[in-house]
């Protein structure tokens, strides 16, 4: 199983500083928030993409992609019933792809629940179309990128689009094609779904390309109530072999106490899995 870790909890230490650290935590994997490695991620040039990389590869890590896609901008929405609006949000995600692409990496995570939120007057129906719209225009890029964008059911403490993933699923119905697919959060799955996370993993394998772990304590795997034991069976059991990245919202412990934290208790727990 390939572990990375959603590095913005090290948002304020420098990029070289963060490699060490994730690397020597254990990790293989770099997943990447935009906002964390710029003011203007999509504008960075080939050479700066490239000192990236190198600071990773240095340290034995591979930067896998990207999330928080549409956090932290301006005059994007996925959802909008405004065509410029969506017209911005596609130029947007395809120079993330672009991005992702020069950083090495092949997956973006879409959650950003405030850019995806239900606007006044419109409809889950007609959201549904605006964000099959959207996903739709990318797809060209995305594949000549090689990239693939996992959309992210979130709470409905977070937002009022797509909180499960079968609502996910229907999305993905809709825009059709194989550079769109489902991304799965254990806090989310927590707070959202009323089957069990091994079930969901299990009835959605086909479409499930990358996976969050945390707790619905904001924290990582292994600082929570979440027995982690039959989630990583399922894993296991249904032949996942994307990356599972630790993503956490409460950064107070530290961030590398966490990332140590986390990775230890799961491989403690992998070691159990039969």
């Amino acid at each position: 199983m390939k572990f990375a870790i959603c590095q913005e909890l090290y948002e304020l230490t420098p990029w070289s500083e963060q490699c060490r650290l994730i690397a020597e935590a254990g990790y293989t994997g770099i997943e990447a928030a935009p906002f964390a490695l710029g003011t203007d991620p999509a504008a960075l040039s080939a050479g700066d993409c490239e000192q990236f990389r190198n600071h990773a590869a240095r340290h034995g890590l591979q930067i896998i992609g990207l999330h928080w896609l549409l956090a932290k901008t301006h005059g994007l929405h996925l959802t909008s019933p405004d065509p410029a609006v969506r017209r911005r949000t596609v130029d947007h995600l395809r120079a993330l792809a672009r991005l992702c692409s020069a950083l090495g990496g092949s997956i973006m995570v879409l959650g950003s629940p405030i850019q995806r939120n239900l606007l006044e007057g419109v409809s889950q129906e007609q959201a549904l179309d605006h964000a099959a719209e959207v996903l739709r225009a990318c797809t060209e890029e995305f594949a000549e990128r090689g990239v693939t964008l996992c959309f992210e059911p979130l709470t409905p403490k977070e937002t009022n689009f797509i909180n499960t993933c079968a609502e996910a699923a229907e999305l993905l119905r809709r825009v059709n094609h194989a550079t769109v697919q489902l991304h799965q959060d254990v806090k989310a799955m927590l707070g959202a779904e009323s089957d069990s996370i091994p079930e969901l993993i299990h009835r959605y394998r086909s479409i499930t390309r990358h996976f969050h772990v945390n707790d619905s304590n904001l924290l990582g795997p292994g600082m929570g109530d979440t027995d982690y034991r039959p989630i990583l069976q399922a894993l296991i059991d249904s032949d996942y072999s994307g990356w599972v990245s630790v993503e956490v919202f409460d950064y107070s412990p530290g961030a590398q106490n966490i990332a140590v934290q986390s990775l230890n208790y799961m491989r403690r727990i992998l070691a159990e899995c039969r």
